[in-house]
């Protein structure tokens, strides 16, 4: 550690060059150029403060591997976020949005969503279903409605999304209906 502070003192007290600093202290250019570095990053010059004693400033500037400080940041309740993304139109960026303007300092949108996604799999149970061929086909009516344009008078109409799922295949079909009337008509 006395090579790292006498870098350090003669860098910025003296503002010596790399080249004099690597001859006096018997360390490499490059070494000397990454120890500069390094308290730069975390914000040290010269003097050093005094609480940071020689362990402390090697724990600093080079954080031994695997070696992870505790989170700045706090975390969202996960539980709270899992059940609010049940709610309709509840979207992950609209509960970032709002995790945001609690802690304005807090994740970014992709990282939000990445410790999301590693909590989920934490907890999600799932079971593996198999259906013979022809067997199942699931049935419903998808979301909201979405308005649908004509083109030719300018009215625009409300429509339900039915959607149909073969089981085994997971053949999909889907169509825009204006009635939720009979959508399927059995053969006889």
């Amino acid at each position: 550690m006395r090579k790292i502070r006498e870098v350090l003192r003669l860098k910025y007290s003296c503002g010596t060059s790399d080249r004099v600093i690597s001859r006096s202290v018997g360390i490499g250019r490059t070494a000397i150029a990454e120890y500069v570095r390094r308290a730069a990053v975390i914000g040290i010059t010269w003097p050093i403060p005094e609480e940071l004693d020689d362990t402390a400033l090697e724990r600093k500037l080079f954080a031994p591997a695997g070696y992870n400080p505790p989170r700045s940041k706090p975390l969202p309740d996960w539980g709270h976020v899992h059940a609010e993304l049940r709610r309709r139109s509840v979207t992950l960026a609209l509960l970032w949005e709002e995790d945001r303007g609690h802690h304005p300092d807090g994740y970014g949108y992709s990282r939000f969503c990445d410790l999301y996604v590693e909590w989920r799999h934490g907890i999600t149970a799932t079971m593996r279903q198999t259906h013979a061929a022809g067997e199942k086909l699931f049935v419903d009516f998808a979301g909201d409605t979405v308005p649908v344009f004509d083109g030719l008078t300018g009215e625009v109409r409300a429509a339900k999304i039915f959607v149909a799922v073969m089981g085994a295949s997971n053949y999909t079909f889907v169509q825009a209906r204006f009635s939720v009337s009979v959508v399927l008509r059995p053969q006889l």
